[in-house]
């Protein structure tokens, strides 16, 4: 984050019904929104627009942003722990050097977290057929 949420944040008293960047008129303007029924306050804490709010209320540093998801989509919480979804940098084997998992936002956006649809880039390659197909 370059610039504190807290710095604009505090000027203005939390609207806890807004849901779209098009009812406001100071910042975030034309931020797309389509992310359930949620409003901006039920990601971002109200009183500490630095941090995110969890379902109980509490704060949440933004780079622990997969905890907070993980309380609403839980079964893709357990395939990140697994190493099934989400994109990792680095080495599989930890021997050879460092690995990194990627967090949810690296992928998805927050506000509008679909993912879109893609065609594969080339075909499976099946290693039981012989000789091998195109």
């Amino acid at each position: 984050m370059s610039v504190s949420c807290t710095s604009c944040h505090a000027n203005f008293e939390p609207n806890l019904r807004t849901r779209s960047g098009d009812e406001l008129t100071e910042f975030h303007q034309g931020l797309h929104f389509d992310h359930g029924g949620m409003t901006c306050v039920s990601c971002h804490h109200a009183d500490n627009y630095n941090a995110l709010r969890t379902a109980d209320g509490s704060q949440l540093a933004y780079e622990n942003v997969q905890h907070m998801c993980a309380q609403c989509h839980a079964p893709e919480a357990r395939d990140f722990e697994r190493g099934a979804h989400g994109g990792m940098t680095g080495y599989w084997d930890r021997s050879r050097g460092p690995q990194h998992r990627k967090s949810c936002i690296d992928c998805h956006d927050p506000h509008s977290p679909a993912f879109p649809h893609m065609k594969p880039m080339f075909k499976p390659f099946d290693r039981f057929l012989s000789p091998p197909h195109d």
